[in-house]
């Protein structure tokens, strides 16, 4: 056992008594300033206490934006706006540039209002800007066909809901916008134009010559050069000429006849022999 060095516990004030460890009592001393006092609440944690020593209270929760939680099983989201439900479709669109052309297309998915705005702009673009080339005006039809079958897809679709950001305003139809009016102009056109031209061939055409018999007569409205001839009423004053015999081959008409033109032979080629009344 080490012996304690020379003077340790003496000095001028005696030697060091023994640490009295301090019993409790009714007037004994607390431990210290900011010891808890019975009865009081405990004071907030400090900076660097433990986490577990004041656990947190429960308490109501934040509400959470509307966006945060997309409905589930809809698939991906509209690639504008984040909506649901949203189709995977692809909207097309073409420029006719004279000597050369642009084929445009923007692929999906979207939400029913987007995709529908997006099918409207580009369809309308295409309208008028899709025509000004030698092929642009057979691609532009069938641009334009192809683009009905997301236009289908997305009127299938629930309103969208659940997005990061408003749809975009699907605006005017297709059919009330300026580029539209413009074709469907020269298309009524051409659907009104076409059968009035036809009634009107029907209404003006030449009525084919008649086919003459022998024992007929007929009167010449025109020259002998362009014969214009009209079955008359033999016994009327008006008729001129008698239908006095078909040619054959080798047959000729009599003296003082005339010939009637081949058309009116049946055939194109039969003449007629037509003797005078008077």
């Amino acid at each position: 056992m080490a012996t304690p060095p020379p003077g340790y516990g003496a000095g001028p004030y005696g030697p060091y008594p023994p640490q009295q460890v301090p019993q409790p009592g009714p007037y004994a001393a607390p431990p210290g300033p900011y010891a808890v006092q019975p009865g009081s609440h405990p004071p907030p944690p400090g900076p660097y206490a433990p986490a577990s020593a004041y656990p947190a209270q429960p308490g109501p929760s934040a509400p959470q934006p509307a966006y945060a939680v997309p409905p589930q099983g809809a698939g991906d989201g509209c690639r504008v706006c984040g909506c649901r439900p949203a189709a995977p479709a692809t909207v097309r669109g073409h420029q006719g540039l004279l000597v050369v052309m642009r084929f445009l297309s923007l692929p999906g998915p979207f939400c029913r209002d987007c995709g529908t705005a997006t099918y409207r702009r580009m369809s309308s673009d295409t309208l008028w800007q899709g025509w000004w080339g030698p092929l642009s005006v057979f691609i532009t039809p069938f641009t334009l066909l192809l683009n009905l079958g997301p236009r289908a897809a997305f009127r299938r679709l629930a309103e969208p809901a659940g997005g990061f950001r408003p749809p975009l305003d699907p605006g005017k139809p297709l059919w009330r916008r300026p580029p539209a009016l413009l074709l469907l102009v020269p298309a009524l056109l051409v659907a009104v134009g076409v059968p009035a031209l036809v009634v009107v061939g029907l209404l003006i055409r030449e009525e084919a010559p008649p086919v003459l018999a022998v024992g007929q007569c007929v009167r010449n409205t025109g020259d002998w050069k362009d014969q214009d001839l009209v079955v008359t009423d033999c016994g009327s004053a008006r008729a001129q000429f008698r239908v006095s015999k078909r040619l054959t081959t080798g047959a000729a008409c009599a003296a003082g006849d005339f010939l009637s033109d081949p058309k009116y032979g049946g055939d194109g080629w039969t003449l007629n022999c037509l003797t005078p009344l008077r």
